[in-house]
């Protein structure tokens, strides 16, 4: 079998493990599962390092789970949060359950021959237990030294929120969750992200202590940028791996942006590019950053893994027309989220449809006045959803209106303006 540890080591997914040991258990198959809490309807960005590390042990040849928390969720896991999470119904957490569902499916490899992924939930055994039965059963195997001792209690406990009881007991569960496919699908190791070390090595312990046997786990690094902002993160929105939630042009340019101080670092965690054609990348970006050839692979990869390839073509369609080509295909939405920083004026439709060209270039606020819209013209500067203007006494036909409600008017190479019918 392919060393896993040395292969997440050299693409920096080794954070911390519980037991050296753990490689040696890893040279034969192994069953490995990491968790994932529905509290949106996608997972984001930031995921991605726990689902691409199941997707290296798959790779290798072990067996993966990913746990959808269908009851964790309902709790909201404290760990790297300076406050409590809004508790969500039972409808909403199967709602974004379903959608978890789909994200991974996307990564992990459920038709497997020998090495088939599986996606459980936690509902369907937690769901079970009465207060008193977890109490008994689960809860007496905990003391509460070591509980007050975890990283992640002792933090919230020092803030001026505190923490709840519900949060407290969060542990209990995952612990329960390791104990629960240690013994129903003989799951030795859990996986998860640095902020994770409590939870996780609850488990082992429980697992030590009541069937005397020894479950690992390992942790990725919480990955940041170049600035320390938290990966994922975009002016303060999450990146979501939906469609519905991101579309595949902002999820593109997120990728395609990152820094050159960040990008091999990010090829490495995100995507299955050999290392040997990364290093080839590193020194390609080294001598010609101004190419961003490591950015455009890294975006091309994974919005191919997340949104297919017809999702690397749209966005890459629409990247491209903010050089000056064609919009034919593309859609009032999407180019919305292509120029959403761009200056924007609601016109009623009366005042666009047949409209003179000059009329809605003053009306759009691109030029002063009529004349000034006439000179642009006459120079060439002038563009309507990127095709040249190039007769002054030019009409706005209906066909012209982007899914009829959205036209993009340039002045010179780069000076966008959207006119939204209303």
């Amino acid at each position: 079998m392919d060393n896993i540890i040395d292969i997440l080591k050299a693409r920096g997914l080794v954070e911390d493990m519980t037991s050296p040991d753990l490689a040696k258990a890893l040279t034969k198959p192994a069953t490995v599962y990491a968790g994932f809490d529905p509290t949106s309807s996608s997972l984001q960005a930031g995921n991605l390092v726990a689902v691409m590390t199941l997707a290296h042990f798959q790779r290798a040849g072990h067996k993966t789970i990913a746990l959808v928390g269908g009851a964790t969720g309902m709790i909201g896991d404290p760990s790297g949060k300076e406050q409590e999470r809004q508790l969500l119904s039972v409808e909403e957490v199967g709602r974004n359950a379903e959608g978890i569902r789909e994200n991974l499916a996307r990564f992990l490899d459920f038709d497997h021959p020998t090495a088939p992924a599986r996606i459980v939930n936690n509902q369907d055994w937690l769901g079970g237990f009465t207060f008193l039965e977890f109490l008994r059963d689960v809860g007496k195997h905990f003391r509460m030294g070591t509980m007050l001792g975890k990283e992640s209690v002792r933090a919230r406990l020092a803030s001026t929120g505190g923490m709840s009881y519900t949060e407290f007991s969060y542990q209990l569960l995952q612990a329960y969750d390791f104990l629960h496919l240690h013994d129903t699908a003989g799951c030795t190791v859990q996986v998860g992200g640095s902020d994770q070390w409590g939870n996780i090595t609850a488990g082992t312990d429980l697992i030590r202590r009541l069937r005397g046997m020894e479950a690992f786990g390992l942790t990725t690094p919480l990955v940041c940028d170049s600035n320390g902002q938290k990966f994922g993160k975009s002016e303060g929105n999450a990146v979501f791996l939906s469609a519905a939630r991101t579309s595949p042009y902002a999820f593109y340019q997120f990728f395609f942006r990152s820094t050159d101080a960040d990008v091999i670092r990010y090829l490495k965690t995100f995507t299955f590019v050999p290392l040997e054609e990364i290093a080839a990348l590193d020194e390609q970006t080294r001598k010609e950053p101004e190419q961003r050839t490591a950015q455009r692979r890294l975006a091309e990869e994974v919005t191919r893994a997340v949104h297919g390839a017809a999702g690397v073509q749209s966005a890459q369609r629409a990247s491209a027309v903010l050089f000056g080509e064609s919009m034919d295909g593309l859609d009032a939405d999407m180019l919305l989220d292509v120029f959403r920083d761009v200056p924007s004026r609601e016109l009623p439709r009366a005042q666009v449809e047949g409209a003179a060209v000059v009329a809605l270039v003053e009306a759009a606020g691109v030029c002063a006045s009529r004349g000034a819209a006439r000179r642009l013209i006459d120079s060439g500067g002038l563009y309507l959803n990127n095709r040249r203007i190039v007769d002054a006494a030019a009409a706005v036909a209906a066909g012209d209106l982007i899914s009829g409600r959205l036209l993009v008017l340039r002045s010179g190479k780069k000076n966008f303006y959207l006119v939204k019918v209303v």
